[in-house]
């Protein structure tokens, strides 16, 4: 599956549709950028089964706000919603395909269970 573009308009509705989902936040005056795409892309095609995303840092200013993005470029890979890798620095694409590997490998039942404890212990904390 070829890389696509995402937005503040689609985020969400694509995050909430996808198992898996990696991002490349980027922009075009960007030199490590325009190295890390063609890996990116490449990568991708041995990945069918995973949604390959990309943000332009520049049009979609918010969305990268959000994100928290202060450094490009920046992957970040969500697995059931949950946001489970982000990493500054291009990867080349043995590195980028051990990544795409390991968030397919997660025990997402135990990530499950450990957010809802993480929750549950902060209503139960006392304020400080």
């Amino acid at each position: 599956m070829a890389t696509t573009e995402l937005t503040a308009n689609d985020f969400q509705k694509t995050l909430d549709e996808t198992d898996i989902l990696l991002i490349d936040f980027w922009a075009d005056w960007c030199g490590p950028c325009k190295q890390f795409a063609p890996v990116y892309e490449q990568v991708s095609e041995q990945h069918p089964d995973v949604t390959f995303a990309k943000v332009d840092t520049e049009a979609e200013q918010e969305l990268a706000a959000a994100a928290n993005i202060t450094s490009i470029p920046t992957l970040m890979a969500f697995r059931e919603k949950v946001l489970v890798f982000a990493q500054p620095g291009a990867l080349n694409a043995e590195q980028l395909g051990g990544v795409v590997q390991a968030v397919k490998d997660l025990d997402m039942e135990e990530i499950h269970k450990q957010i809802a404890e993480d929750e549950q212990n902060k209503e139960s904390a006392p304020e400080a």
